[in-house]
């Protein structure tokens, strides 16, 4: 994966990016990272990249020309193949809000390219000319793009295979099938008077799951009533089959004609 991002604040991203378990995968080859200061690309001879909006209003908004000129320098550095129009994802609170099922459809991209707005945004007329992709990471405001730009990276490296050392853990996390994650326990068995679950300690894999699974339900019904809602429209419960009831058999009485065990008593008295 090669992320490329639009920035203000290049050294922001940067730091991010060269920590922890991101650091080690583009160490590896498996992800790369290229920032493009937008303040490098304008034309202005004070290096302005801003001006006051048309219509007035508060704040300043970020020009076209500089950030058209920096997608330009972005299109050559990319590896994606000739004629296919890379994906630009721009950092905005007005845009659809990020989840895990966006992480893993942007996860199969080669190249991603994220534009980070600062002040009052960006002009539209090149939003409009270069953006694919208008994504909010949650509805408030932020002084800028560069955090949602990381969050997002953050969440769709981890969805690269090779990124984690355990890719199992990507697939068993919060939010892969739904549901929120469940309970986890480390050593001791026991801590301040708190046992892990003997199910945990059982060795049973079957029983585990089933025990994981309740959890996760338990858990996302209690926190996120809306996830639960919809997971549970797409996974309705399977309805018990009702056991049918057994006949039960006949006596030789109730087998006979009508009248016949009536006159087999009658000719039972007689014998007698």
């Amino acid at each position: 994966m090669h992320f490329y991002v639009m920035t203000l604040f290049p050294e922001l991203i940067e730091k991010g990016m060269h920590t922890g378990v991101l650091y080690k995968a583009m160490e590896a080859g498996i992800l790369s990272l290229d920032t493009f200061h937008i303040r490098d690309y304008t034309i202005e001879k004070h290096k302005r990249v801003d001006d006051y909006t048309y219509g007035g209003g508060a704040g300043m908004l970020i020009q076209a020309q500089p950030v058209y000129d920096t997608y330009q320098a972005v299109l050559k550095r990319l590896s994606c193949a000739e004629g296919k129009k890379p994906r630009v994802v721009y950092a905005t609170p007005q845009g659809s809000v990020f989840d895990q099922a966006k992480a893993e459809e942007l996860a199969k991209e080669e190249d991603l390219i994220f534009l980070c707005g600062h002040y009052e945004g960006i002009d539209e007329r090149v939003l409009e000319e270069i953006v694919t992709d208008n994504i909010s990471i949650g509805d408030y405001v932020l002084t800028g793009g560069e955090l949602p730009a990381l969050v997002m990276m953050d969440a769709i490296s981890r969805l690269i295979p090779g990124v984690l050392n355990n890719d199992e853990s990507a697939t068993t996390e919060s939010f892969n099938d739904g549901l929120l994650e469940y309970p986890q326990y480390t050593r001791p068995e026991e801590w301040r008077g708190k046992k892990v679950p003997e199910i945990l300690l059982s060795g049973h894999h079957g029983n585990v799951e089933k025990w994981r699974l309740e959890q996760s339900l338990e858990r996302t019904r209690e926190r996120r009533p809306d996830l639960y809602e919809k997971y549970m429209e797409q996974h309705p419960p399977v309805p018990e089959k009702k056991k049918r009831r057994k006949k039960k058999k006949k006596t030789t009485e109730e087998n006979m004609p009508d009248g016949a065990a009536q006159v087999s008593g009658e000719d039972a008295g007689n014998d007698a």
